[in-house]
C-alpha cells in the first residue's frame, strides 16, 4: 500500500497533470482501492497462506510496474515528481510531513478506541466468542485492511515527493520485510510500538550504513539481538515495566493505608 500510494500520486502528476495538492490526496485513495480488493481476499485467509497471498500479491503488482515501461518508466522508474513551490523547500515540506502524521496518529489512535476497534480486537482476540455475539469478524478485519492501506498510501505519496523520484523498488517485498520488523521490533498490539519501531530501525539504518560494508548484516545482528532482548518489543516491554511499577506503587498505598 506504502507502494501503491506513491506511485498512484506519481502517475497523477506525471500522467495526468494533477496539482501535488490533490494527488497527495488521491494517492491513499489509490491505495484505499488496493486495500479494498486485497483485504477481500486476505480476510478469508490465515497463517501461511495468507502469507504466500501476501508475497505473490507484491510480487505480481512489482512486476507489471516493472515491466509496463510507457506509463510506469519500468525499471527506470518516474522522475521529477517535485512538490509545489510553496512546499520546495525542505523544512517546509518536513513540518507538513509531520503534521499529517501526527494527524494519521490522532486519527488511528480515535479508530482503535472506537465501537469499531474494540470489535477488531475482539475478533483479533477470540473470533469465535466475537461472532457468537454478533461481530461480523470477516469484514471488520475487511475495513482494518483499507483503514491501514490509506494510511499507508499517505506515507508513501509523502515519500514520493520528498524523493522527487520514485522506482519499482518501492513496491518490492522487501518494503514489506521492513515494514513486518519495525512492528516487530517496537512491539504489537499497542500504537505506539510501530512508531518506536519505525523510528529505531530507521535510525539503526542510517547509523550502521554509514559506518561499515557490511551494515545488512550488522543491522540484522543488532535487530535480531534486540528482538531477543525485547520480546515484547521496545515500546511493549516499557509499558510492561511501568505497568509493574505501577501496580507495586499503588500496592504500597493500599497497604499503608491498611496498616
Amino acid at each position: 500500500y506504502f507502494g501503491l500510494g506513491a506511485y498512484g500520486a506519481a502517475l497523477l502528476v506525471k500522467a495526468l497533470g494533477v496539482p501535488m495538492e490533490l494527488a497527495l490526496i488521491l494517492g491513499p485513495v489509490v491505495a484505499g482501492i488496493g486495500a479494498i480488493i486485497f483485504g477481500w481476499f486476505a480476510v478469508r485467509l490465515s497463517g501461511v497462506y495468507l502469507a504466500m497471498l501476501t508475497l505473490a500479491v507484491a510480487q505480481i503488482v512489482w512486476a507489471v510496474v516493472f515491466q509496463w515501461d510507457d506509463f510506469t518508466g519500468g525499471s527506470n522508474g518516474l522522475t521529477g515528481v517535485w512538490p509545489s513551490k510553496w512546499l520546495s523547500d525542505k523544512t517546509t515540506y518536513y513540518y507538513l510531513t509531520l503534521g499529517l502524521t501526527l494527524i494519521g496518529i490522532l486519527w488511528l489512535r480515535r479508530v482503535l478506541f472506537s465501537p469499531f476497534g474494540y470489535a477488531m480486537r475482539a475478533g483479533r482476540d477470540s473470533p469465535l466468542r466475537a461472532d457468537a455475539i454478533g461481530i461480523n469478524v470477516k469484514r471488520i478485519h475487511w475495513y482494518g485492511f483499507v483503514y491501514g492501506g490509506v494510511v499507508a498510501g499517505l506515507a508513501g505519496s509523502l515519500f514520493a515527493f520528498s524523493k522527487g523520484s520514485i522506482a519499482p523498488e518501492t513496491l518490492y517485498v522487501n518494503r514489506s520485510i521492513d515494514g513486518l520488523v519495525m512492528v516487530l521490533l517496537g512491539g504489537m498490539q499497542n500504537l505506539m510500538g510501530p512508531i518506536v519501531g519505525a523510528v529505531s530501525f530507521t535510525w539503526l539504518h542510517d547509523t550502521v550504513a554509514r559506518n561499515t560494508d557490511f551494515w545488512r548484516a550488522m543491522l540484522g545482528g543488532i535487530i535480531l539481538i534486540l528482538v531477543l532482548l525485547f520480546p515484547l518489543g521496545i515500546a511493549g516491554t516499557i509499558k510492561q515495566v511501568v505497568e509493574h511499577f505501577s501496580r507495586k506503587s499503588a500496592g504500597s498505598v493500599q497497604a499503608g493505608r491498611a496498616s
